[in-house]
């Protein structure tokens, strides 16, 4: 244990001074951490049990990504995901470890089921990485960060039949139809039991610990609740990371999300760190001088290839550009299969020499990924460059004066588009995503901007001040809070009309001087009626 210790020490202590450094150049803290992990490998040895102890410790830095995650979509929200999820990720996951195993039996000297272990782990992407660079520059919330989200989701539940897998190929006591229900059986109990908690014991639970009035015990009692939902999740077979994830779902659903959220945020990354350390530590000196080449070309190939799988399929539902985002996003392999790779190892499914080359190939994919998503745009641009020709009149306001701002272009934004032509009510569309107001400027629409009103600057340069009313007509809840906070900012006059999914988002927004809250269980349609009335017309 004072090993240990002192080994923690040292660890922060490197890292803390490498980050500085890192950070003016503005390399991500990920790299920093990475490197760091190496650079202790090799100057201290660690023995097996203290490595161990790491380990779990740095897992828990998943555990609480996944949980933070989670707070940012609820249930509900995940119903309109179904698309991302059990589409693109069950297509993403299918064909790239299809075609893995493909390569990897036809190229390489192994049998069906090594083959089968490797390509099912290479379909696999890094949610720690991919999610933490996506947070933090913003990408989450649109469109290609929620594909890459909803991806990213179904491999985390793909890891469980591939654990499974693993199972069936070294077992010689039970069945395969037995392992298989036991797992059915297992999934049913811990969805019912986290949902059922979430639903009717969640919210009460925190309204408890909130009477207390102190945030020591209420942060105890967020890091018991997700240390809870994860031992439940890991106790039926499943990962640590799915029962957070699952937990954060439920309280989603609650009045504290985003307290829970901005609590939370710094304890996660600190842990993360300690994730990535060990990372680091994985990489092996003498595997990379011995079969340098052979990494090499296994590291192009197969991040090309997870690339160009992901685009084609991609590019089927979406714009090309948005695809070849995803694709760059997820064409590294993650921490996942790391854990997949040690597994078959220790079952002898894969050889020692096979399992090193192969941590060391998933790790230096990792280390290239922070640069990649931090020139996704750039990268983009060198196969197809973002469309301007459409949207250069969409940049600039007219300078309108008692005029509606519509927040939102979507179904709703559509409906009050349709109202306010036949009522002559001057309007303005502001909608941050590229395709939709290009195909909107295209079908002759004047009036839509690009623009994201989750920004204060965009509300001033479009005069809300000078506003008869802004409505928000947006899906996302993050966005309809951030649009929501601005509104509030520029003081009580401000006409405002929002609408929500459910009571929770209503909730959410309760403590903002938001005049008018619509939850769209309600007739919508006849409420909006009534307002427009009540607009004055376009002279």
């Amino acid at each position: 244990m004072e090993h240990l210790l002192i080994g923690l020490v040292v660890t922060i202590g490197i890292a803390t001074i490498i980050n500085v450094y890192l950070k003016k150049l503005d390399i991500p803290t990920v790299i920093g951490y990475i490197v760091t992990g190496f650079a202790i490998a090799q100057i201290f040895h660690f023995a097996d049990t203290s490595k161990e102890t790491l380990a779990h410790l740095a897992e828990f830095g998943i555990v609480f990504l996944m949980f933070t995650i989670g707070l940012e979509f609820s249930i509900s929200q995940m119903r309109s995901m179904k698309k991302e999820v059990f589409v693109y990720g069950a297509l993403q996951v299918i064909l790239s470890g299809l075609l893995f195993t493909f390569l990897a039996f036809t190229f390489f000297d192994i049998t069906v089921k090594n083959a089968i272990v490797i390509g099912m782990a290479l379909s696999l992407s890094s949610t720690a990485i991919v999610l933490k660079i996506l947070n933090e520059n913003g990408d989450i919330h649109t469109g290609y960060g929620r594909v890459v989200l909803g991806i990213l989701l179904f491999q985390d539940l793909a890891v469980i039949p591939m654990l499974l897998m693993i199972s069936i190929f070294t077992s010689t006591n039970a069945s395969v139809g037995e392992l298989l229900l036991e797992t059915v059986i297992s999934a049913a109990i811990v969805f019912v039991i986290l949902f059922v908690v979430g639903k009717y014991f969640i919210e009460r639970f925190f309204d408890w610990v909130t009477s207390s009035e102190s945030e020591e015990i209420f942060l105890a009692s967020v890091i018991l609740t997700v240390i809870a939902a994860s031992v439940l999740a890991e106790q039926f077979g499943f990962s640590y990371s799915l029962g957070a994830f699952l937990a954060g779902m439920t309280i989603a659903e609650t009045k504290y999300r985003y307290r829970i959220e901005a609590d939370l945020v710094p304890f996660r990354d600190i842990l993360l760190g300690i994730f990535f350390v060990t990372i680091g530590m994985q990489i092996n000196l003498d595997i990379v001088s011995d079969f340098i080449f052979t990494i090499l070309g296994l590291l192009l190939a197969m991040m090309l290839i997870k690339a160009l799988v992901l685009f084609l399929v991609m590019r089927l539902f979406m714009q090309n550009r948005s695809a070849i985002k995803s694709a760059l996003a997820l064409m590294q392999v993650g921490e996942f299969a790391l854990a997949i790779f040690a597994l078959a190892n220790s079952y002898k499914i894969i050889s020692d020499q096979t399992n090193q080359i192969m941590i060391v190939t998933i790790v230096l994919s990792m280390i290239l990924t922070p640069f990649i998503l931090k020139n996704i745009k750039f990268l983009a641009d060198l196969f197809f460059a973002e469309p301007v020709g459409l949207r250069e009149r969409a940049l600039v306001s007219t300078g309108y004066k008692d005029h509606i701002i519509i927040c939102g272009y979507g179904p709703v934004g559509k409906m009050l588009v349709e109202r306010f032509k036949k009522n002559n009510v001057l309007y303005v569309i502001l909608e941050h995503d590229v395709k939709l107001v290009d195909e909107a400027i295209a079908s002759g629409e004047e009036n839509i901007f690009l623009a994201n009103a989750a920004q204060k600057s965009v509300l001033e340069h479009f005069d809300i001040k000078k506003s008869l009313a802004i409505f928000s007509a947006v899906n996302n809840p993050h966005q309809v809070r951030l649009i929501c906070e601005n509104i509030n900012s520029f003081g009580a006059d401000i006409n405002s009309v929002v609408t929500v999914k459910n009571k929770s988002q209503e909730e959410s927004i309760a403590d903002l001087n938001i005049t008018h809250v619509l939850n769209r269980r309600e007739a919508v349609t006849d409420i909006l009626a009534k307002q427009i009335c009540a607009f004055k017309k376009v002279e």
